[in-house]
């Protein structure tokens, strides 16, 4: 700063005060288009790149003393960064607290080494608005960095973000909403009871090199919600609950947005070379709000080390509706869980909501689980497969190439062309495999066991349901 002259100072000084009361007379989060968001301009995946513009936060009036709020100084350098067409925003060394943070189209928050923003614990600091939370849009607190309607922008480390919470739905650490083409690499994040990373109708996401320090309950990782084309690689998550949750909204009022508005599924995710733990819930819960449907995801090349429950979980329940379909997941390493490598559960995850959706409709359509090339130690159960409604049976399961050691075998109900081939485990008690109205290859010698207890049917209201 010793080189920069008085008059550049003052006037510094003025285009920060004016351009904090423009934002202060501008609305936070601009209104969100539930069922027809507006078109996203097409993604420049080296649109960031192509500016030579970087501005530093401390050349804003940041301190990074850990004391000072310097929410507004670094709100105010993205604004600029943005305005003069895009760059990067770089956050040297020191800890800078602050309250909530708006990312800018062409933007990218770059960390430096030793640098960590912590959100403050005052709540006046993260603006209420509407906020996907299980499922519903309600009113709840932004994140501590968010993007509303952005593209190309995104946080680079190798720096750390540490949260606080709060008694309303705590805000989240990172969350997009109506985003495209977003970037979240090299950095570590500390925070507790909430979720950690919560993108929310968005497309081409790239998810890379994260740590991931999550404690409580609804302490996720990172939950993909409504969201198109995602790359989650080389992480290593460690949380309360889900490492990583897969969903797409809850009841009518998600479901009723299907077909016209492509982005409420969340499809075309890939999880490969990444560490998970968990110490509530499940390192990879599929579910259990899966009302927009959920597709195409695949799951390689991961190492499970420890879960509450099970390793992989899907999860949803009559009410839901849409669909869960074509999971593959291969090359596991399985080892700590408290239940199990594999779980199904169609028939009661999840809170029901006001809205579900009503008879047959609601129940939803699974179809073609692969999971191969897994290595499990020690598993209390190697698959629970029953949780699922004859009425809707899962049609196409495989499982192959299994090794390991586990205390119990294979549990299945309500599954058509199911594939069980080169499952070579020890260390079970009782029989290998038990199955309840299962068809397919690879059942010889299975056990008959009772079918699962069916839940309630929905009813079918007496007015349809109208998205409000």
């Amino acid at each position: 700063m010793s080189n920069i002259s008085s008059s550049n100072v003052i006037a510094r000084r003025s285009f920060l005060k004016q351009s904090l009361q423009t934002l202060a007379a501008a609305p936070i989060f601009s209104n969100l288009a539930f069922a027809e968001p507006p078109a996203k301009p097409k993604p420049d995946p080296q649109a960031s790149a192509k500016s030579n513009l970087t501005l530093n936060v401390r050349d804003y009036g940041a301190t990074g003393d850990g004391v000072t709020k310097d929410t507004a100084a670094i709100q105010q350098t993205i604004e600029r960064c943005a305005v003069l067409g895009g760059g990067e925003v770089l956050i040297p060394a020191g800890n800078y607290l602050t309250g909530a943070l708006q990312l800018r189209s062409r933007t990218l928050l770059r960390l430096a080494p030793d640098t960590i923003i912590t959100g403050t614990d005052t709540m006046d600091d993260y603006p209420v608005t509407q906020v996907r939370w299980e499922g519903r849009w309600i009113p709840g607190h932004t994140a501590l960095i968010y993007a509303n309607d952005a593209h190309d922008t995104g946080i680079v480390g190798p720096g750390k973000i540490i949260g606080a919470d709060s008694p309303l739905r705590h805000p989240a650490l990172i969350e997009p909403i109506n985003c495209s083409n977003l970037r979240f690499e090299d950095f570590s994040t500390s925070y507790h009871l909430m979720w950690s990373l919560h993108p929310t109708l968005c497309q081409d996401i790239t998810i890379k090199n994260l740590t991931i320090r999550s404690t409580g309950g609804n302490g996720d990782g990172i939950d993909i919600d409504s969201c198109q084309h995602v790359l989650i690689d080389h992480c290593d998550i460690a949380t309360g609950d889900d490492c990583i949750s897969l969903k797409s909204g809850r009841g009518a009022e998600a479901a009723s947005q299907i077909g016209t508005n492509p982005a409420i599924t969340t499809e075309d995710v890939t999880i490969s070379n990444c560490t998970f733990a968990d110490s509530i819930f499940a390192c990879i819960g599929i579910g259990s709000e899966t009302s927009g449907g959920i597709r195409n995801v695949h799951i390689t090349d991961c190492k499970f080390t420890q879960a509450k429950t099970f390793a992989v979980y899907i999860k949803s329940r009559p009410g839901r509706g849409a669909f869960i379909e074509d999971i593959t997941a291969t090359n596991l390493e399985v080892s700590g869980t408290a239940g199990g490598f594999l779980r199904f559960n169609i028939l009661n995850s999840g809170l029901m909501g006001e809205d579900p959706v009503p008879g047959d409709e609601g129940i939803p359509t699974i179809k073609n689980f692969r999971f191969s090339n897994i290595h499990v130690t020690d598993v209390p159960i190697l698959v629970d497969g029953t949780g699922i409604h004859p009425a809707k049976p899962l049609d196409g399961f495989t499982l192959e190439n299994v090794t390991g050691t586990c205390g119990k075998g294979i549990f299945l109900a309500n599954i058509k062309n199911a594939v069980i081939k080169k499952v070579e485990v020890s260390g079970f008690k009782g029989p290998f495999l038990s199955i309840a109205n299962v068809t397919g290859s690879g059942l010889a010698g299975a056990t008959t066991i009772d079918p699962p207890k069916l839940p309630d049917p929905i009813p079918t209201p007496a007015e349809p349901y109208k998205l409000h």
